[in-house]
């Protein structure tokens, strides 16, 4: 956690609204494997990162909430019991559908005040919106004592993105930032939100994020699209989602539907059991396996569900030149955002070099690098 940005929180708390508030972290995640199929009822392997949204917040004692981003320097006001969404694509969305959403519970919100920055690169997938939202549900059951279960609060979280934001979002990105413990992995049953934690022990690889600083436009759209074509698939099948599906099931309807359908229903059963492949080969301490299966979640990505991008694409081949790499993968929804890349400790710095370099040369933008560890979920910050 970034101790800079919450000293600046902190005093810019204290300066717009004279008095100490509450401080809260809520991290960002990684994925390291299953993508896009926590909407079906599936696994995922996320797990949260030290890279997050620092929050401030505190009790007012007038008759409005407001709530300021410092990043982009904007503050928004409102009455709670006047909550409505703003226009598509406000952040204060965020903020006003937890609110909107904790009333829904019968819960009752006093007015407040909250400031909030975050250190997650922009649009790099690594879902600060649920970090944010966290942030908010975390700290008003704090200062309101609402006693909220962690389970209720990402489901609020989630709610808040369905009705506010108005993205179709599954529980992975609210559940990993709730509930991420360091130098650990969650394998994530998106049906029962129970999961289980993996320690982590790369030895001698870390992680290492590149993002493409590109994000095509397409995504919410294509979003929703995929969700609503993974949805007619399983009632077809007369099924709940697509988890419950094999690889036979869905050959038996391959007529109704079209080819490109079809191959998006298939990748979401083959990368789901590559997420319990994963975790398998996490507890055998089987990089090599891990590695194998991240290219191929990548490869389903691009070719059976078409959410990559030709940059994200680039970076993954650049990846499989390098004998030290054992997988890379698009992470995220897709059309931008970052890879993730299981690369050899010793082999970062040269890697940095020419994929920087060889990125600049083809797409004429730069590429961003970094690398990440593993954290706490959203806590309050001591």
């Amino acid at each position: 956690m970034n101790t800079t940005l919450t000293k600046k929180v902190q005093e810019s708390f204290i300066t717009t609204f004279s008095t100490k508030p509450l401080m809260i972290f809520s991290p960002g995640r990684i994925n390291i494997i299953g993508e896009h199929t926590d909407y079906n009822d599936g696994f995922v392997f996320p797990a949260a990162v030290d890279k997050g949204i620092i929050a401030a917040i505190q009790k007012s004692d007038t008759n409005i909430s407001t709530a300021f981003a410092i990043d982009m320097n904007e503050s928004v006001s409102f009455e709670l019991d006047k909550l409505k969404p703003s226009s598509e694509g406000s952040w204060e969305n965020y903020v006003l559908g937890v609110v909107a959403e904790i009333q829904n519970r019968n819960r009752v919100v006093g007015n407040f005040n909250i400031a909030f920055s975050g250190d997650i690169p922009s649009g790099s997938g690594m879902s600060s919106s649920a970090a944010l939202e966290n942030s908010v549900v975390y700290g008003l059951n704090e200062l309101f004592n609402l006693g909220l279960s962690k389970t209720e609060m990402i489901l609020i979280s989630q709610k808040a993105e369905h009705n506010y934001v108005g993205v179709n979002c599954g529980i992975m990105d609210q559940y990993a930032s709730m509930f991420g413990i360091e130098n650990n992995a969650l394998l994530l049953d998106c049906r029962t939100v129970e999961a289980k934690p993996f320690e982590i022990n790369f030895k001698e690889h870390e992680l290492m994020l590149i993002n493409t600083n590109v994000k095509h436009s397409l995504s919410d759209s294509a979003y929703n699209d995929r969700r609503s074509a993974c949805e007619n698939i399983a009632s077809l099948l007369g099924i709940k989602a697509l988890r419950d599906a094999t690889e036979a099931d869905l050959l038996t309807i391959k007529d109704q539907v079209t080819p490109e359908n079809y191959q998006k229903a298939l990748y979401v059963i083959q990368e789901n059991n590559r997420a319990l492949k994963a975790s398998k080969a996490m507890t055998d301490g089987d990089l090599e396996t891990l590695g194998a299966l991240i290219y191929g979640s990548h490869e389903g990505l691009s070719k059976q569900y078409k959410v990559s991008c030709d940059e994200l694409d680039f970076l993954v081949e650049q990846a499989k030149l390098n004998k030290h790499i054992l997988g890379a993968r698009m992470m995220g929804g897709g059309f931008g955002g970052c890879t993730i890349n299981l690369i050899s400790k010793d082999a970062v710095d040269a890697f940095k070099l020419t994929v920087s370099k060889a990125y600049k040369e083809k797409f004429n933008k730069d590429c961003s690098i970094y690398s990440v560890k593993l954290s706490n979920g959203t806590h309050v910050i001591k």
